[in-house]
Parts: structure tokens; C-alpha cells; sequence
């Protein structure tokens, strides 16, 4: 795929409070080709954008590298920087490593929120109505991120998968909506691809105007 789309899958699988801009695509591919994770095949010319494509395609080493970084265990794994990134690639992840990362993140937040609720009623009286309810809201999405978690973990625990329904948070996806690649191979980018994207009609629907009947013959 293209760097438009490989961009556009991974923003699905990540969700929406992870936005991937093509500021951090590129850099990033192109650091992973320094390193031998990925080979670049030469550019091919497309009919609608007139400009060199570049395929890129991972490498043993880069599939080595992946199971690796999947198989750690430790705080960089529950912390907010990666955890998403974790998550959603749990399907190739072991049950056991899956389950100590959910705790990891429990615990994390658990000590968080006990943080955060030790200063809200200290600041209460110092902070205006809309500061005190941002505090609030604050505390309140940590609160639910963390019965997801429970709920994640009881279901890992009786190895039940995750349904649809579990309480999460809103910020967080469901296993089923953060299923990683089936192959982490044949990834095709190229850095103007943005520039010439066609836009998206295939949800447009021609317009219908209803024409009122006019009067029958005879009628005034």
C-alpha cells in the first residue's frame, strides 16, 4: 500500500487519539531502512500521480525485531506512550504477556488516580468550576479505563476473548477494531502521495428533488 493508506490503516488501528502524521511516517521508515528492519525496492511510476512510488518490505531482521519488542514485558510496555501500540497487536502476543502488560497498566493508573484524588481535594477551593470539572472529568477517565482493564484481564484469566460490549473507555479500542495486519509485509509509500489523493465520492449520493404535482386539468 501507499503512504496514504498504510497512514490511513494505521490511524484506524490506533484509534483517534493517535493520530499518525506523515511528518512522523516517513522519518520513521526511513530510520527503520538505516537499521535493516525494511528494503526498498525501486520506485515505480503510477498513471495518476506521474511520480515515483517506493515499495518497502520487511526484512527477517525486521520480523525478528517485531516478535522481540512483543515479547517485552516491563513499565515502557504499560505506559501511555506505548500501551496503545501494544494492545493492538495482543493477537501476537502469548496469553501470559498479555496479561502481566493489562496489570502492569492497572496498577500504573490504579496509583495515578490515587494520586490525582489525594490532590483534587486539595485543590478544590483553589481552582474555579471549570478547572475543578476538567479535574473531574480527569479522574473519571481513569476510573473507566480501569474496569476495562479488570474486565480485560478476568477475561484473559477465564480465556474468554473480549466481546464488544466490555466496559472501555472511550478513548481505548476493542480488540476487534484494532486487529493488526495479517503480514507485516509489501508496504508501499510514497512521501506525495497526500498530494493526489482522488477525494472520496463512493459515499455520495445524487441529490433527488421531489416536484410537487401541479393542479389536474380542469382544476384552478
Amino acid at each position: 500500500m501507499h503512504g496514504y493508506e498504510l497512514r490511513k490503516r494505521l490511524n484506524l488501528m490506533l484509534g483517534w487519539g493517535r493520530v499518525l502524521s506523515y511528518g512522523s511516517l516517513y522519518p520513521t521508515l526511513k530510520k527503520m531502512l538505516r537499521a535493516g528492519l525494511i528494503d526498498e525496492s525501486a520506485p515505480t511510476r503510477t498513471p495518476v500521480s506521474r511520480r515515483p512510488r517506493i515499495t518497502y518490505e520487511v526484512t527477517e531482521a525486521g520480523t525478528h525485531e517485531f516478535e522481540r519488542l512483543m515479547s517485552e514485558v516491563g513499565p515502557t510496555a504499560w505506559e501511555d506512550d506505548n500501551f496503545d501500540i501494544r494492545f493492538a497487536f495482543f493477537s501476537s502476543t502469548d496469553m501470559e504477556i498479555r496479561l502481566r502488560v493489562l496489570e502492569g497498566r492497572r496498577t500504573r493508573l490504579q496509583e495515578r488516580l490515587e494520586r490525582v484524588q489525594g490532590q483534587l481535594s486539595m485543590t478544590q477551593k483553589e481552582v474555579d468550576r471549570y478547572a475543578a470539572e476538567l479535574q473531574r472529568h480527569g479522574v473519571e477517565s481513569v476510573e473507566r479505563e480501569v474496569r476495562w482493564l479488570s474486565d480485560l484481564i478476568n477475561a484473559e484469566r477465564d480465556g474468554k476473548h473480549p466481546g464488544r460490549d466490555a466496559a472501555r473507555p472511550q478513548s481505548a479500542q476493542s480488540p476487534q477494531s484494532a486487529q493488526p495486519p495479517q503480514s507485516p509485509r509489501d508496504a508501499h509509500t510514497d512521501e506525495n502521495d497526500d498530494q493526489h489523493v482522488p477525494p472520496d465520492t463512493s459515499a455520495e449520493v445524487p441529490a433527488t428533488t421531489a416536484r410537487r404535482p401541479g393542479p389536474a386539468a380542469g382544476e384552478s
